[in-house]
């Protein structure tokens, strides 16, 4: 659009029109006293509706919208995020996608953790590093670690070893916490014939889940996984 700017006579400019409409007529721009006006009311209003609504104003917590680690308070990070993309880009796994309303209108396209696409890396700090406007702020590893995104808890009716009785080790396996979020507790259980077996229960310790997604998504169940996370115990919770 450079040819714009340079005429001199502004003889050159660019406009949209249908493909069956041959010419278009040449028309300005309203600016009266009464439309510049009614535009205002209307953003001032429509800017009110947006940030009236309970998530937006961090009452409520939407359990299906996990943020990335560093992201602050609700309100602020949505006085802050511009909704670049720029987390989603970097992230390793895939895991950052737009969020549609879990956060209300303003938050559409603002990012979130879906665990069923992908997890939070433990050892990545990325989206923070990237995020032009500190909406999600820069993390050391130390940091990373410690910051909950969630909470972790499984379905019993879905679970291997709860509902089937069968032998699954899959998210203990995978859990990247040094201790263990999730642990197995070893129980006698009995078959169908009356014969008991010993078998390996997983349970989550809260004290030590980060959120991460990662055992939602190596989940056996890929339909609706049996171990789900949530946005319960995040760190900014505590806030």
């Amino acid at each position: 659009l450079n040819c714009t700017q340079s005429c001199a006579r502004q003889g050159v400019g660019f406009e949209w029109i249908a493909p069956w409409q041959k010419e278009s007529p040449s028309q300005g721009v309203d600016l009266t006293r009464r439309g510049v006006l009614a535009a205002t009311a209307a953003g001032v209003v429509g800017l009110c509706l947006m940030r009236t609504s309970p998530q937006a104003r961090g009452k409520v917590f939407n359990p299906e919208l996990l943020r990335p680690p560093g992201a602050r308070a609700e309100q602020d990070f949505l006085g802050r995020c511009i909704a670049c993309g720029a987390c989603m880009k970097v992230c390793p796994t895939g895991g950052l996608q737009p969020a549609a309303f879990e956060a209300s209108l303003e938050g559409v396209w603002t990012p979130k953790l879906t665990p069923s696409i992908g997890y939070c890396e433990y050892d990545c700090t990325r989206c923070g590093q990237v995020c032009p406007t500190g909406a999600i702020a820069p993390l050391t590893l130390e940091e990373k670690h410690n910051t909950r995104l969630g909470l972790a808890g499984f379905d019993r009716s879905r679970c291997l070893p709860w509902a089937y009785g069968q032998p699954c080790l899959v998210c203990e396996e995978h859990c990247p916490v040094p201790a263990k979020a999730i642990y197995l507790e070893r129980v006698t259980v009995t078959d169908r014939n009356g014969n008991p077996r010993e078998l390996d229960q997983p349970h989550v310790d809260p004290a030590l889940c980060i959120g991460c997604g990662i055992c939602e998504n190596v989940c056996p169940f890929k339909d609706r996984p049996a171990i789900r996370v949530t946005s319960a115990n995040e760190s900014r919770h505590d806030g």
